[in-house]
């Protein structure tokens, strides 16, 4: 017989969103404590109906000790309100550990983030593999969705954004949270189970930095960010296998992410999942040899991660060095320009001095054989000196002399001389010492180009080093 409002009692709300409003209940017959999720399906479009409907249909199929099992519903058609009667998870959602965890500056150990890991993964192969052939996405993968247990084992959980996908088919929505999107769903082009992958990968990259993979002040730096596909190392405390596997899921190439089988078949997953379903069908000797393949491909990617964290640092410090090649490039044309300036008034200045100097010296000259006015006005009368001057034989009116004029003459024209000699010589030691200066600094200048030039060329020699060996890596993966 179904039950009813009235067959349980509320204790508490746990949490409220868009979809609705989550509370802890007390079933009156036996006590057991469930949770149901209150939802007004009369306030809702029809496509939110349908995805409604939709939810409870994939709960009402999907049982798996690593999903959210589903119990019942109970309908208020008056209120036109639908409860759905889930499973309680004692120990809350993942993103409220992580929360906890930063908040208390503490870490995830390695063999926790292998159990989730495993857990989600085998609950994924559930979505992914229906015996119907049909796929279930879930493409809302996130820490909030992921709960935990009395025993912190996983249960997958708010199926309200997944949609069934038959054989070879792709979805072409979007949906989801922007920060656990895969690169395709940013695109708004097809994607398939692999999307979940990419989820997955963000979340324990999440567990293992407390910070999701990709972070932006908005969407599109967000979306620019997930295509580039680029995020920083895992801490060291983490080792290099599951550094790797992160990277593999949080691949671009939806192609080049593993898929769950080759997941729940990692050895480093399947020690983590109970019973041998998943578990590698093979003899003795051939998981011996599995065993042996697993640790050349971890020592070629432990070997591989250490030459590209060199290559990583190296790279770092030819930007470093070029950087203070620039500040000292761009300090020298500073000081170029400087002296330049300085030069330009010094000539100014001695230019100025030996025209004024030379100005002073002519006026000189002409004071000095200037004959005084006020003596011969004031002294003597003017008209007996020139009487005088008539009667003499050699005065200026019989005989002219120019040699006092020409004396004055060659003295100004000597000055004038000197004058430009010490000009000329100026200007030629200015001259000799600006080309020894240019030819200083052109040299100087020219060599820091090469530097630069050096350092930029190695650069590009060390990124091409690194996408080389990625690919490398890439391959040896893959076989």
């Amino acid at each position: 017989m179904p039950s009813s409002l009235s067959d349980f009692e509320v204790l508490y709300t746990i949490g409220s969103g868009s979809y609705g409003t989550c509370k802890k209940v007390r079933r009156k017959a036996d006590g057991k404590i469930f949770v149901w999720k209150e939802m007004d399906y009369g306030a809702m479009t029809e496509s939110e109906k349908q995805m409604l409907v939709s939810e409870v249909n994939l709960l009402r199929e999907l049982r798996h000790e690593n999903i959210v099992k589903y119990h019942e519903r109970v309908v208020d058609k008056k209120r036109q309100v639908l409860y759905l009667i889930m499973e309680y998870c004692e120990g809350g959602d993942l993103g409220e550990v992580i929360k906890r965890y930063e908040r208390d500056g503490r870490h995830f150990e390695e063999d926790t983030v292998w159990k989730t890991l495993a857990q989600c993964a085998s609950a994924l192969n559930e979505c992914h593999k229906r015996k119907d052939g049909k796929s279930i996405l879930h493409r809302d993968l996130k820490p909030a969705n992921i709960f935990l247990d009395a025993q912190k084992n996983v249960k997958l959980g708010d199926f309200g954004l997944a949609r069934v996908l038959h054989e070879t088919s792709f979805a072409k929505t979007f949906v989801g949270t922007p920060y656990y999107m895969s690169p395709e769903q940013m695109n708004k082009l097809s994607y398939n189970e692999k999307s979940d992958i990419w989820s997955l990968g963000c979340v324990l990259y999440e567990m293992c930095t407390l910070r999701p993979p990709f972070l932006a002040s908005n969407q599109r730096e967000l979306a620019v960010k997930i295509r580039m596909g680029q995020f920083n190392r895992l801490p060291a405390r983490y080792s290099t296998e599951l550094s790797r596997l992160i990277g593999r899921m949080l691949n671009v190439e939806c192609n080049a992410r593993p898929s769950i089988e080759s997941l729940l078949s990692n050895p480093h997953i399947s020690k983590y999942l109970p019973g041998s379903i998943f578990l590698p069908k093979t003899g003795v000797t051939a998981s011996s040899q599995a065993t042996k393949d697993s640790t050349e491909v971890a020592e070629r990617e432990r070997k591989c991660a250490q030459t590209e964290l060199q290559l990583q640092e190296r790279e770092v410090m030819l930007k470093e060095k070029e950087l203070r090649l620039e500040k000292l490039e761009k300090e020298l044309a500073k000081r170029f320009m400087q002296l330049e300036e300085q030069e330009k008034q010094l000539e100014i200045g001695k230019e100025w001095r030996c025209i004024k100097d030379a100005g002073l010296q002519a006026r000189d000259l002409n004071i000095e054989n200037r004959p005084n006015i006020n003596e011969v006005t004031t002294n003597k009368p003017l008209t007996p000196i020139l009487n005088r001057a008539k009667r003499l034989p050699d005065s200026p009116s019989k005989h002219v002399s120019f040699e006092e004029s020409k004396g004055k003459e060659n003295k100004v024209m000597s000055i004038h001389t000197e004058i430009a000699s010490r000009r000329e010589k100026e200007a030629t030691f200015f001259a000799l010492r600006e080309r020894e200066r240019n030819n200083t600094e052109y040299q100087r200048r020219k060599e820091l180009r090469n530097r630069l030039e050096k350092a930029k060329h190695r650069a590009t020699q060390l990124r091409a080093a690194e996408v080389e060996t990625r690919m490398r890596n890439n391959l040896l993966i893959a076989n």
